[in-house]
């Protein structure tokens, strides 16, 4: 039996716009929210500080302390400590660095991250890190 040019149509299997057939639509899977998606305060509660202190405690400052503190994260052991303020509960926010001797108050205060657009939980924490070992509190010269 020929095929009419109306039998032909109904069983040739449709084309999208580019003459390829079209995809099959699968309900979109949900992704979990990103960590920095998070509420700040649960952010920074559960996840940034804990994560810092064992930065701290494979860095060798086995004795380390890092506190959670409305818009500020602090940590000390032995002599030192240091602090990184957020200007606002938003990881976007202008935030701030200052470190020095325990025995006195924090009186210096730098700008921190301040040229990164995205922030993640690995940079902040690489952050901290780094400005401690630019200190030579963490590492020897």
């Amino acid at each position: 039996m020929a095929e009419t040019p109306e039998t032909a149509t109904e069983t040739a299997p449709e084309t999208g716009a580019q003459g390829a057939p079209p995809k099959a639509t699968r309900p979109a899977k949900e992704k979990a929210p990103a960590l920095e998606d998070l509420p700040f305060a649960e952010f920074v509660g559960q996840y940034f500080g804990p994560k810092l202190g064992e930065a701290l405690q494979a860095a060798g400052a086995t004795d380390a302390v890092v506190e959670v503190q409305e818009l500020q994260v602090r940590g000390r052991w032995g002599s030192h400590q240091f602090a990184v303020y957020f200007a606002k509960p938003e990881l976007g926010a202008q935030k701030a660095f200052a470190c020095g001797p325990r025995c006195r108050a924090l009186d210096t205060v730098e700008p921190f991250l301040i040229d990164e657009r995205k922030i993640t939980l690995d940079l902040l924490v690489f952050g901290v890190m780094q400005r401690l070992n630019a200190q030579k509190w963490l590492t020897a010269n």
